[in-house]
């Protein structure tokens, strides 16, 4: 059972974070959870490192 003190860590780091739910069908979420475990990463991890890889490509092809 979690202590009033990692309880009031818990919420601290929680109103930090950001919250976005994908629903990807499952065949397509179980190739995104094999790709990122080949990879070594977790689902998130591997997803925001792709979207971050994906955003500074399009920014880059932004700038003149």
């Amino acid at each position: 059972m979690p202590t009033d003190a990692q309880k009031k860590a818990n919420a601290k780091y929680q109103a930090k974070q950001d919250r976005i739910v994908l629903r990807p069908s499952k065949e397509e979420g179980a190739f995104i959870r094999e790709s990122a475990e080949q990879a070594g990463q977790s689902a998130q991890a591997y997803i925001l490192q792709a979207t971050r890889e994906r955003i500074e490509r399009e920014n880059k092809s932004q700038q003149p």
